[in-house]
């Protein structure tokens, strides 16, 4: 049986130091995390990964399994580690991100390919633009020849112009939109140009941060720009991934882009409540944390 949203993505395992605590240690990556928001909220979904051939990387399948989440398609990579994420927080609450992830870990072409028939059954596919330019360009050729929606997460190092004309959906922080568009994104009405811009380059949604003060949602016909919802930040890790996938699943859904948006935003919030990058999203999560407005834009 196929799933509805297929991730090709990072996996790795998430350590969070934080004193005077024991360490604790999750299933964690942004292909990974993206996965398991997008099972917490009932969408069936595989991911597409790499893992070293070592006990780390078999125990995260496992969870991933746990999970309720497709393992058929991540590789046991002989020869190489399992990726580490490591959130170390010290004693004055300042936290640093330390990340060791082999070249092995990253999904080559020859993955995708094996990965093909599920790609091709989606509804969407998440691929997360830290794999190679290749395979991401492949993963999404293969989507959108079977009319799957492809939404690709990050900006390229290379095929930007390939990937964007075969994109339905992109979502971009301030830092990747200006590699995307060559110009600065630093407030609303360069975020409205910039997915302007992108959307004439074939996406017909495009999602881009303002970094501090929300994201803007720019669809056919209409954009809209959502402040960040007040709530205590612990940790900002993963809201970005569980920001994608509940858009993501709420696209599936066939919702509304103006209602995906104010849900996305909201489990990026509850994200960033607790530590670690592991998501704990449900509907009373997204209830709680929905927006109380939007602005509309032109873009």
């Amino acid at each position: 049986m196929f799933s509805e949203v297929v991730v090709v993505g990072q996996i790795a395992r998430d350590l969070v130091l934080e004193a005077p605590d024991e360490p604790a240690e999750l299933l964690g990556g942004q292909g990974a995390n993206q996965a398991l928001a997008l099972s917490q909220l009932g969408v069936t979904v595989s991911l597409v990964g790499v893992v070293g051939q070592d006990a780390a990387g078999d125990a995260l399948r496992a969870r991933a399994r746990a999970d309720r989440i497709g393992t058929t398609h991540v590789v046991r990579r002989p020869g190489t580690e399992t990726a580490v994420i490591v959130d170390v927080v010290d004693d004055e609450g300042r936290r640093r991100y330390l990340e060791h992830i082999p070249d092995a870990t990253l999904v080559t072409e020859t993955d995708v390919v094996a990965a093909a028939a599920p790609i091709s059954a989606a509804a969407s596919l998440i691929v997360q633009l830290r794999q190679p330019a290749p395979t991401a360009l492949l993963a999404a050729r293969l989507a959108r020849t079977a009319g799957t929606r492809v939404v690709l997460d990050g900006a390229p190092g290379r095929d930007a112009a390939g990937l964007l004309a075969l994109a339905d959906v992109v979502r971009a922080d301030g830092h990747e939109a200006e590699l995307l568009t060559g110009q600065p994104v630093d407030d609303v009405a360069s975020a409205a140009r910039a997915a302007a811009d992108l959307r004439r380059r074939g996406p017909s949604v495009v999602v881009l941060e303002v970094a501090g003060q929300g994201h803007l949602f720019a669809g056919p016909g209409q954009a809209w720009f959502v402040p960040h919802v007040e709530t205590e930040v612990v940790d900002p890790a993963g809201a970005g991934d569980a920001l994608v996938a509940t858009l993501t699943a709420a696209l599936t859904r066939r919702r509304p882009l103006e209602t995906a948006a104010c849900l996305a935003v909201a489990a990026a919030a509850a994200t960033t409540e607790h530590t670690g990058g592991r998501p704990h999203l449900s509907r009373p999560v997204l209830d709680r944390l929905q927006p109380r407005r939007l602005e509309t834009v032109d873009a």
